[in-house]
């Protein structure tokens, strides 16, 4: 269904570091929530005609599963905790596109909640057992077993670039959520290509948090992606000087647009370890799009630290 995302090479605080432009897949459907949902784009689905989904107001799922839906020709049902007031009034970023593609998105804390702790067990206890067979349910960040098919084709197009490129050994880094991307390429790379290593570092949560998350979905550790620390905990969506540094960094030295909630902490960590490395073995930073979700947040960094700008 799609062509290979291009690679590039980019200069970065002087370390030549080959980016995979998965942000370049498809105008409307790209990165990774693209590779995760690919199962459903890809294989026919009868009798569905409602996608379901849940996550943040913001999110990139949100318009993922939004311009899935219409390219599919489905509703899409979008299970969100609370709309920010400002984002109703001020509509923007993923929210916007995916209102603007048909999306309807529920606010659950304007329901009866029947005492549910949270957005996922509201999900897990009333949404979930209610559906009907029209309408398919996908876990929040597209965390399932079908995620695997699309990561599969990527990290293909990753073994098929090495070929071509005659690159022997190779250090893939993506910043991970739930980290299924990361894990899943990083089961293929170990079964098939063990010259292929993976990298990765916790952005939701800390390096235990996403060592769990790796176990949950496959309890075989040497499978597992090397996670990579962070110089200190974040909260996520906290908005960091550093961060904001960093992207602003990138894109003046790779002439790139990475997106600011996942990215300064995936390079500032794939950073540290290349000042560490020893050896000359080639790193490739998987650009996993979501930059729509720029939209809201970059204005939030400029008020906040306008020196920077």
């Amino acid at each position: 269904m799609f062509k290979p995302s291009p690679v590039q090479l980019v200069h970065f605080q002087r370390k030549k570091i080959y980016v995979k432009r998965d942000d370049l897949l498809h105008p409307q459907f790209s990165g990774n929530k693209a590779r995760k949902f690919y199962h459903f784009l890809n294989h026919p689905q009868p009798g569905v005609s409602t996608l379901v989904g849940s996550g943040s107001a913001q999110a990139n799922s949100l318009y993922s599963l939004a311009a899935l839906a219409q390219l599919k020709q489905w509703k899409c049902e979008f299970y969100v905790d609370h709309i920010p007031s400002w984002l109703k009034q001020n509509p923007c970023g993923n929210y916007q596109a995916a209102l603007e593609l048909g999306a309807r998105i529920i606010e659950v804390s304007s329901l009866h909640r029947q005492q549910q702790a949270n957005l996922d067990s509201f999900m897990q206890t009333i949404v979930k057992p209610s559906l009907s067979p029209q309408q398919l349910f996908i876990p929040e960040g597209g965390r399932c077993e079908y995620a695997r098919e699309g990561v599969v084709t990527l990290a293909e197009e990753i073994e098929q670039w090495q070929h071509q490129n005659q690159i022997g050994r190779l250090n893939i880094m993506l910043p991970a959520g739930t980290g299924t991307t990361a894990l899943f390429l990083s089961e293929y790379f170990s079964q098939m290509n063990p010259c292929i290593k993976v990298y990765s570092c916790a952005c939701v949560g800390d390096e235990n948090y996403l060592s769990l998350q790796f176990t949950q979905l496959n309890s075989n550790t040497a499978t597992h992606p090397i996670i990579l620390p962070r110089a200190k905990k974040y909260h996520f969506g906290k908005l960091y000087r550093e961060h904001y540094q960093t992207w602003l960094s990138l894109k003046q030295q790779t002439k790139l647009e990475f997106e600011l909630l996942y990215d300064p902490i995936g390079w500032q960590c794939l950073m540290r370890f290349l000042e560490e490395q020893t050896d000359e073995t080639p790193s490739l930073y998987i650009h996993q799009g979501g930059l729509l979700g720029n939209q809201s947040m970059l204005p939030r960094y400029q008020r906040k630290y306008p020196d920077l700008t």
